[in-house]
């Protein structure tokens, strides 16, 4: 699974390693790594140990102590349910627990999540009832992930995905949320309350200001519905006409009239596209097929209103993505834009598409 902020993470300035302070104790830290079996990354392990160290001499509260050291026992639960399925690409969805099975909302989440299933994307989902249950239901048990959230009152998991191994339960909201944007490669919305607009807000924002991977995010209503019509109407007149979003930012999402429309959306996302990662500067494209000298002349007229050096090239893979091997062979395209329009970029990947 590629790094979801797109490579934003080893693009980061370098800095020195984070230690204890003391020479001996970094020895002795070093030391107990080695030999409790650490085999590659042993430096950052080094260094997490060093800042719980920190932690013990920072007089920090018993209640934050709690929330570092079970937000870390979740995060690391997480990822070791979700490795053993890197190489499959899954889908998120939202939606509220109180729709019903007799409503179309629910219906139309069972289709969708079924459909993607058939397209071998896995299904996400909070685990809940209502449109989570609704597409676990079309997805089945074994393409199936539940992120539940513990809640002060009673809260099941749905009955597709109650007692499964790939069901994750969490106590923080925060830890939650990122393992769904960290492991999903597109996202679908249905009608749903707070938690669902939160969730869609939480996925724009991340795409709006670079700080999450450019995925496919698709809003699907029942048949003839308004429900994001309306919440498109409300973004049009009190964002978009007070200045508080750009009209590029439109792009970073699709409003989908059926089922099938939001399916295709996501699949020809994926339909050359395979990912795409920063190195320092640079954005590195990754596609199935290289594109053609005339498609390339194309894309430099035009994009270059978001190129601030250079044009866009295509070439192989550069020396800093050695630490993604499987990804070494497939063509590239190598730009350097501005990174803060992330609405054209958008644009662009669709435009690597055609």
């Amino acid at each position: 699974m590629p790094d979801f902020t797109g490579g934003g993470i080893e693009a980061l300035p370098s800095h020195p390693p984070s230690t204890s302070g003391n020479k001996e104790i970094d020895r002795r830290v070093a030391e107990l790594v080695a030999d409790a079996g650490c085999e590659k990354s042993c430096e950052l392990i080094e260094e997490m140990i060093a800042t719980a160290l920190k932690m013990g001499r920072d007089g920090l509260s018993v209640a934050d102590l709690k929330l570092f050291n079970r937000s870390l026992k979740e995060l690391r639960y997480a990822a070791r349910v979700f490795a053993p399925y890197t190489k499959s690409k899954k889908v998120v969805v939202f939606g509220s627990a109180r729709i019903q099975p007799s409503e179309p909302s629910f219906q139309a989440a069972e289709e969708f999540a079924k459909k993607m299933h058939e397209h071998e994307f896995m299904i996400i989902t909070g685990g809940g009832d209502g449109i989570m249950g609704a597409a676990q239901r079309g997805a089945g048990r074994e393409h199936s992930f539940g992120l539940n959230i513990r809640l002060p009152f009673e809260q099941r998991a749905n009955e597709t995905i109650h007692g499964d191994a790939k069901l994750v339960n969490f106590n923080y909201f925060f830890t939650r949320k990122l393992n769904f944007v960290k492991e999903t490669h597109a996202v679908a919305l249905f009608p749903g309350g707070f938690g669902t607009l939160d969730e869609g807000f939480e996925v724009l924002t991340l795409m709006q200001t670079g700080k999450g991977r450019i995925i496919p995010l698709v809003l699907v209503d029942k048949p003839g519905g308004n429900y994001w019509k309306t919440w498109l109407k409300f973004l049009h007149e009190h964002l978009l006409n007070f200045g508080l979003v750009s009209e590029q930012d439109f792009a970073l999402f699709k409003v989908t009239e059926s089922v099938d429309e939001a399916v295709n959306e996501i699949l020809h996302f994926y339909s050359n596209f395979i990912s795409y990662r920063w190195v320092g500067k640079k954005m590195v494209i990754r596609m199935q097929r290289k594109l053609s000298a005339a498609a390339i002349a194309s894309l430099n007229k035009r994009f270059a209103d978001i190129l601030i050096e250079g044009e866009i090239v295509q070439g192989s893979a550069l020396p800093e993505e050695k630490n993604e091997p499987d990804l070494a062979e497939f063509p590239r395209l190598i730009l350097t834009p501005e990174q803060s329009n992330f609405g054209r970029l958008r644009k662009l990947i669709d435009a690597v598409n055609e």
